[in-house]
């Protein structure tokens, strides 16, 4: 299918951070883009003031005449009455990541894959790019700060996407350049185990273009075989290291001093010092220094990058501060493997060693939740005390015995509970919070509005 034979496109999800990016790059470039999700969101709105037209009731009459593509996310039931209808319909349908595919075909591409970091290290390369003299086109899946927008509209051939391994969605994508920030098991429910997920990457970094380059986290290139190394070589595919230590691209003399992470740049042929990132973290500053490999090799001026990085406001639930006083301090965060946790909890003890922690947590999925449940307990038990909450079953059914029970009974300490999220605001109440971090890919971000006014009316 050819993009630009196409006029008038439907949303089947449009609401979703990754598919209402490809909505606004569709309306920008002059499509009419038409569109249906289960709820009105701050997000959805927003689509709306910008020109799209949205509706949230399930209703066939409501489907738009003469619609030459349908792109829908898999998050879609298949019993919903409009996706049997368009389904029997004939028009074109399409997944966001086969649409993705397509313009990765068309324009210069860079994938950003990885278990964890791929919004982040998205986020700040994008931002790098556009500021330091590469107007590039990005998709971005979660809400940048700089611009309140998870799409940029630029004039270059250069766009930067995210690459999800869900649904092994990457395969979708040939980009002249790729990143793999990390390759921790999850998805098992798709992959099984962690051979075929890795199985998964193998092809994905296959399918970067000859020629083109793949960056990879020193750690992460310890998984990689022989034979796939040999498979990138045959097609001259670059295979760059970014970390510390002896990568090429590295991270070097960190430091630390009152909320502000610093740290020097050092690439095969030059040093920048005194980089400065908002975002506190050990893991940002990789994902910055992944960020800023890709920008030097695509062509960005690097001199400008000192004096942009560090106006560089972050992603909303990315460790967003939502409020902070003498008594209380309350962060949000999108973390949901355990991995995540550990970074944010151990990124919260950093920035407040002497601070009573406390973490409200709603495990994402039935599924990631039984593959992952000691290691969750185990992440949790770093907090002083714990708030689970329900799972959130996002795509999946329930799956007997699987419930946040599975997390609570691996914590190593009594300071813990399972809550209904309806009650999270009143539980916070009655309790001494002094830093609060409330995590989760799910819907608990709804009640941080409650949770604010509790911590902070005072």
């Amino acid at each position: 299918m050819k993009l630009d034979h196409i006029q008038r496109i439907f949303f089947l999800g449009i609401g979703g951070i990754g598919m209402s990016a490809l909505a606004r790059y569709f309306h920008h470039i002059g499509k009419e883009v038409f569109g249906y999700d289960k709820t009105e969101t701050a997000l959805t709105k927003k689509l709306v003031s910008e020109g799209m037209k949205v509706h949230y009731v399930d209703d066939v009459s409501l489907i738009p005449d003469e619609i030459d593509l349908v792109v829908y996310t898999p998050a879609i039931p298949d019993d919903l009455e409009e996706m049997v209808t368009l389904r029997a319909s004939g028009i074109p349908m399409m997944k966001r990541s086969e649409v993705l595919g397509l313009l990765s075909k068309e324009k210069k591409t860079v994938a950003i894959a990885g278990t964890h970091g791929k919004t982040t290290t998205c986020s700040i390369l994008s931002y790098i790019l556009k500021e330091c003299g590469v107007d590039a086109n990005a998709f971005v899946g979660g809400i940048m700060k700089n611009y309140d927008s998870n799409f940029l509209l630029g004039n270059s051939d250069w766009i930067v996407v995210e690459a999800d391994e869900y649904d092994r969605s990457f395969h979708r994508l040939f980009p002249d350049m790729a990143v793999v920030l990390s390759m921790d098991p999850d998805h098992l429910d798709i992959y099984g185990d962690r051979h075929q997920m890795l199985e998964s990457y193998r092809q994905f970094t296959n399918q970067v273009s000859p020629g083109g380059k793949l960056f990879i986290h020193n750690t992460a290139a310890d998984y990689m075989s022989r034979e796939w190394m040999q498979e990138l070589a045959a097609k001259q595919i670059e295979l760059i290291r970014y970390g510390y230590s002896d990568a090429d691209y590295r991270y070097d003399q960190l430091r630390y001093h009152r909320g502000v992470f610093s740290f020097d740049f050092v690439s095969p042929d030059d040093r920048l010092p005194g980089l400065e990132i908002v975002l506190p973290g050990v893991h940002n500053v990789s994902n910055a220094t992944a960020a800023l490999a890709v920008a030097s090799e695509v062509g960005a001026d690097m001199s400008l990058v000192k004096a942009k990085l560090k106006d560089f406001a972050g992603i909303k639930r990315r460790f967003e501060f939502i409020g902070m006083n003498d008594n209380h301090i309350l962060i949000d965060d999108y973390a949901h493997h355990p991995e995540e946790l550990s970074a944010a909890i151990r990124t919260a003890k950093t920035l407040f060693p002497d601070k009573k922690l406390t973490v409200a947590f709603q495990p994402h999925l039935f599924s990631r939740t039984n593959d992952f449940a000691k290691e969750f307990g185990e992440v949790l038990t770093l907090a002083d005390e714990v708030i689970l909450t329900h799972i959130y079953p996002a795509r999946e059914l329930p799956m007997e015995g699987v419930t946040s029970q599975l997390i609570y009974d691996n914590i190593g300490h009594h300071k813990k509970e399972i809550i209904d999220k309806s009650d999270l605001s009143r539980i916070i109440k009655s309790k001494d919070v002094e830093v609060l971090l409330i995590l989760g890919a799910g819907d608990i971000d709804k009640e941080i509005i409650k949770v604010k006014e509790v911590l902070f009316s005072e």
